[in-house]
């Protein structure tokens, strides 16, 4: 995806994020010192406006892309009910987060482990829609993950939509974190998707595990750990994205 340098105005499809704001750009770090004096007036601002709030001012993820976001979502996840409060559009008739955890998973198996199983479509398969139905099997044999209204037919309407006309939720079309912060407008949604599929697989990544992360999110949430600065330096290393923040 391309951007353009926030001091520079240099236009690059590798440009670097703001670790607290999460929305500003910048192609390195001499041009975020450069720019600090300047940004730094705005950037708790856009760190607030870009997640998203309701009414009382409560942050809600992911701003965008679903039809109800949800508060806390990391403490959702640490205590097993991050699918359970969604309305079933979000997690499988209409968005599918389910599909969108299992898409990108497999985007960073190939990245990260150079693997290319032969049933998705890294590994030269038609679709992904065998290795999905592995992946539902697997979210099904953990307990309590998935909400208590998901049965055999809630899972075929979520192979379908995944095999639908839809131009997003695609198990033909891979699926990368930077598609997943420009649909859903929030950094943190692309981890809650990782630290979902480590969930249901029951394997992380050599030294990039979700469950310390998890908790330390839903520590921060709850208000502990000092806050945004731990918070954004967490997001960073879970997320791939470089730190260059200098405060």
């Amino acid at each position: 995806m391309q951007g353009t340098c926030n001091s520079c105005k240099k236009a690059s499809s590798e440009l670097k994020r703001c670790a607290k704001c999460t929305t500003t750009l910048y192609c390195s770090r001499d041009c975020q010192k450069t720019d600090w004096k300047t940004h730094k007036k705005i950037c708790g601002k856009q760190t607030h406006e870009s997640l998203g709030t309701d009414s009382a001012g409560t942050v809600l993820s992911p701003p965008k892309g679903l039809e109800k976001p949800i508060t806390k979502p990391f403490t959702r996840l640490d205590n097993n009910t991050y699918l359970h409060e969604r309305p079933e559009e979000d997690v499988y008739r209409d968005i599918g987060v389910l599909i969108d955890s299992y898409r990108l998973r497999i985007e960073d198996e190939y990245n990260l482990e150079g693997k290319a199983a032969v049933d998705n479509i890294y590994g030269g398969a038609e679709s992904s829609l065998p290795g999905f139905r592995k992946f539902l099997q697997l979210a099904a044999g953990q307990a309590g993950l998935l909400p208590p209204w998901w049965n055999d037919q809630t899972q075929k309407a979520c192979e379908e939509l995944g095999m639908g006309s839809s131009q997003w939720q695609d198990l033909r079309r891979a699926l990368e974190k930077s598609d997943v912060i420009e649909h859903y407008g929030d950094p943190r949604f692309a981890m809650q998707l990782r630290i979902l599929a480590e969930m249901v697989t029951g394997r992380g990544f050599p030294g990039n595990g979700g469950t310390q992360v998890r908790k330390m999110m839903a520590m921060m949430e709850g208000g502990g750990m000092g806050g945004r600065p731990m918070y954004a330096a967490t997001v960073d290393a879970v997320t791939g994205t470089s730190s260059i923040l200098q405060s």
